[in-house]
Formats: C-alpha cells, structure tokens, sequence
C-alpha cells in the first residue's frame, strides 16, 4: 500500500492507496475536521464517533462500507484509522450538514473521483473514459475492445454482488484468481512486467491481453450461472475453471504464433521505469 498526504485548502488529509482494489482510501476524521471546519483533530474524532453511533442506529450501511488500515499520525507513528473510498464519503458527506460539502465533493473529483458523479449520470463515466483514452491515443478498435472487457467484468460483479459476494476483498481475490489463473501472473506481478504503480492494469493491456482477461471472466460468470455458485468458495471454483478456459486459449494461441500473451508494453509516457520480464517473476532465486 502506498501512503500519501492530499490537501484541501489548509487540511491535509491522509490518504492511503491499496493495490489489490485499485483504490484511494481517505481518512475518515480528515475529511470530517474539513466539514465541521474544524482544527482540533480529537473534537473531529469525537464527531465522526457520534456520527458513526447515529448511522448504525437508522441503520445505515455506510458505516458497513469503512474500513480501518495504518496511517501516519501527527507523532510520525502509523495507527489503525477509520478510512473509506470515494464513494462511502460522498455517502458520509451527505450526512454532515456543511458548507464544505460540496466544494469537497469537487475536489475529491479533481483527486480521481469522478466516479462519484457517476452514481446520478453512469452516462458520463462512458463518454469521459472514451475521451480519456482517445486523448492518449488510443485506436477506436483498442476502445472497444476495453468497454466490451468493462461489460462484461460489469456483468461478474453483479452477479457476484447478487450471490453473496460482499466485501471488497472477497472481490479483489477472486478477480486476482481469475487473472492468475489464465495469465500466470498475479495482478500485482502483471503491473510490474509493464512497470505500472497506481496505474489501472486494464488500460495498459495490449489487444490480446483485454480478449483473454475478457475471456477469463466470461467463462467464470457462464460457470457461476450454470452452477449457481453462491458464496466465496463456490465462486472460487467457478474463478479456477474460468481462468483455465483462457489459459488453454492463451498457450495454444502462443504455441501457435510464438508470441507471448503478455507483455511489457504499455502506454505509459516515455519514462526511466524499469520493467520486468514475464519469465522472470516466478523463478526462484538460486542459493
């Protein structure tokens, strides 16, 4: 995990990035002294424990959707903290009655978080992706080939959504499975082969590497579907034979063409960053 400090006019909010979600995960207490404009970092802890004892109440789920990971205090230690993505703050923000909300709002969206405009118009996050990626030079076939792959890892976490697939880790380690089973290679040791570091994976992936991911899941859904693979293990299962359509895909089509799937190739700017081999992440160091 990669930790960062973000500032919102004279706040500083800690921030935390965590690589198996692809996400920012904020401290919750920061972003509360911002709405109750309020300096003294122990009233805000005290707001936001209220705050929390209220939700739980009315039975709110928010508080379901925060989590607690190490960040660095004003004594230069690491504690456990209350943290949340974008999206569960949008929901906390709602909450607190401030003046701050929506500029904050605002500014969480110029860090990266546009996806919580997204939730009222999901129209927007197509028409900005196209954009995005046309401006960095993207073919219009290489764009649909990655909202064709969106689709349909869109129609896997719904489904997982929807057979008792709840925490954002469960979701993590089972795409991870799917991916390092058709691949080889773990997500993590997949952005290092192209030199990747807060970088989404999947816009970096060549044509080949979006077919077989897409593949991958496709398979894993119709397995799901046709098992009515409810809970983590059984979808576990439905992952494992999923991936290994793809994988058999992958090595007849590179025992065919002598070309591997997966590759160093990005579209990263020209830069110093050093990328690794595919052949090299799973050897074992010699004695």
């Amino acid at each position: 995990m990669k930790n960062s400090l973000a500032v919102f006019e004279n706040y500083k909010i800690r921030r935390i990035y965590d690589e198996n979600t692809e996400k920012w995960y904020f401290s919750i207490i920061d972003i509360i002294q911002v709405l109750v404009d309020q300096s003294n970092y122990q009233t805000a802890r005290k707001y936001w424990n209220k705050l929390k004892e209220r939700l739980n109440k009315e039975g709110s789920q928010t508080v379901t959707g925060c989590h607690q990971l190490k960040l660095e205090a004003a004594d230069g230690k690491k504690y456990l903290t209350d943290v949340a993505d974008a999206e569960t703050l949008l929901r906390l923000i709602q909450s607190v009655p401030s003046p701050k909300a929506e500029p904050i709002k605002l500014w969480l969206a110029k860090v990266g978080y546009e996806r919580m405009q997204d939730i009222a118009d999901p129209a927007r996050s197509v028409d900005r992706a196209r954009e995005f990626w046309q401006k960095h030079g993207r073919s219009d076939k290489w764009i649909q080939q990655r909202m064709m792959g969106q689709e349909t890892r869109n129609k896997l976490t719904d489904y997982w959504k929807d057979h008792d697939i709840k925490k954002e880790e469960e979701y993590a380690i089972l795409t991870n499975f799917i991916h390092e089973e058709w691949a080889d290679v773990s997500i993590k040791q997949h952005k290092k082969i192209k030199g990747l570091k807060t970088q989404n994976l999947r816009d970096h992936m060549s044509e080949a590497e979006l077919i077989f991911t897409a593949l991958a899941e496709l398979s894993t859904r119709q397995i799901a579907e046709t098992d009515n693979a409810t809970g983590f293990e059984e979808n576990k299962k439905a992952s494992k034979i999923g991936g290994s359509i793809a994988k058999k895909a992958r090595l007849e089509l590179e025992q065919k063409t002598g070309k591997k799937v997966v590759t160093g190739e990005n579209y990263l700017p020209p830069s110093t960053i050093k990328k690794i081999k595919p052949n090299t992440l799973n050897k074992k160091k010699k004695k």
